[in-house]
């Protein structure tokens, strides 16, 4: 399980907006989209959601581990997402599920992937704590989990040293920093309320990315046709949309950014 400990330890555990089952796959998918070595057009979103109508990825034991595969030679990649309330998954054990596991599988990454569930769904049947984590309430509760069973898989000698390293690490830092959860980006709640022939008006708490929108031409028009604006190393997702009186419509959104792209173009 060393692309779990690796999401770990590079922060791309996130609790999620909410329960819905559709909204959860697509958050955690734009998030691996935004990660700078996955090519840009890679459809995840698009790859997953495909993938689950035909073939549902709950494994049991409250964690699914959707997936999507793509052409190319990469590394193997995965985000983590934890619902504290339960998705609705449609699991065969009829347990919520909540842990979300996604992985983006290149395909020099086939084997590597298969291996990876096969010891993650043997090590959820021998986990003595499994029921524990159900009744977590913050995110550094299910990180300090998920290291645990990462530590607990026999065959992975050489990735147990590291959980162990990390787990003491992160129990060692201060409250603060342990419920920081995606310390490479910025999400940031966004709502754009449109009417006619009006210019939109963008309600962020974010300045810099409430300038930027409010001076896109082509906001609204992409939100609504694509559910997805990118400007400036910002992706903007819609998750919903609301219809009002007089031509007027209220779109829901997340917004995505890695800090290391804000590094990057400072240089």
């Amino acid at each position: 399980m060393e692309t779990l400990l690796d999401a770990l330890q590079e922060g791309r555990l996130i609790e999620l907006p909410d329960n819905d089952k559709f909204h959860s796959l697509q958050f955690l998918a734009h998030i691996i989209e935004a990660i700078p070595s996955v090519p840009n057009g890679t459809d995840v979103a698009g790859l997953v959601l495909s993938r689950e109508k035909n073939s549902p990825t709950a494994l049991g034991k409250s964690f699914a581990c959707p997936h999507a595969r793509v052409p190319y030679e990469e590394d193997l990649i995965c985000s983590v997402g934890w619902s504290p309330t339960g998705i609705n998954y449609g699991a065969p054990d009829n347990v919520p599920v909540h842990i979300v596991i996604m992985h983006l599988v290149p395909d020099n990454q086939r084997n590597h992937y298969l291996k990876e569930i096969s010891i993650l769904a043997k090590a959820l049947q021998s986990d003595p704590n499994i029921e524990s984590f159900r009744k977590a309430n913050d995110l550094n509760t299910i990180r300090n989990y998920l290291l645990d069973l990462v530590s607990a898989s026999k065959s992975l000698v050489g990735s147990e040293a590291r959980a162990r390293m990390i787990q003491l690490e992160a129990r060692g830092i201060s409250a603060e920093q342990k419920i920081q959860q995606l310390s490479n980006m910025i999400i940031e709640p966004v709502t754009i309320i449109a009417a006619s022939n009006q210019r939109p008006v963008v309600l962020s708490q974010n300045k810099e990315l409430s300038d930027i929108l409010d001076n896109s031409l082509q906001l609204v028009e992409t939100i609504a046709s694509k559910g997805i604006f990118e400007l400036n190393g910002w992706r903007i997702i819609k998750r919903s949309s609301a219809d009002y009186q007089l031509n007027r419509c209220s779109y829901d959104c997340i917004a995505i950014r890695l800090t290391n792209n804000l590094s990057n173009e400072a240089k």
